[in-house]
């Protein structure tokens, strides 16, 4: 098992920039970034491939969120750039530890954190 636990949440105003980390307990193949605002689905914005550092990003953040690893503290970052009122969440990290192809579906991933809350002011 994985143990995942995020940080780094805040209020910020738009235009402002945040970094959430995800410490993770084991190894992981790829983490997924994950946010959920009320009444809204949880939405996927970046994989990273903890080994390779590939990275896939949704077009809502593309270019100003950038995600990372530290495998030394085995830690994922989320750099979050620019931020918009429509970036406010609650922000999740998901892992999964089996190889395999690794998408924007929760249901892909075996651990979650327990969130971490983003507040984007106008």
């Amino acid at each position: 098992q994985v143990q995942l636990m995020e940080s780094g949440g805040g209020s910020v105003q738009a235009g402002g920039s945040l970094r959430l980390s995800c410490a993770a307990s084991g190894y992981t193949y790829c983490v997924g970034w994950f946010r959920q605002a009320p009444g809204k689905e949880r939405e996927g914005v970046a994989i990273i491939y903890t080994s390779t550092s590939a990275t896939l990003y949704a077009d809502s953040v593309k270019g100003r969120f950038t995600a990372s690893p530290d495998n030394a503290k085995n830690t994922l970052y989320l750099q979050m750039n620019s931020l918009k009122p429509e970036d406010a969440a609650m922000y999740y990290c998901a892992a999964q530890t089996a190889l395999g192809r690794c998408d924007f579906a929760p249901r892909s991933y075996t651990y979650w954190g327990q969130g971490t809350q983003v507040t984007v002011s106008s």
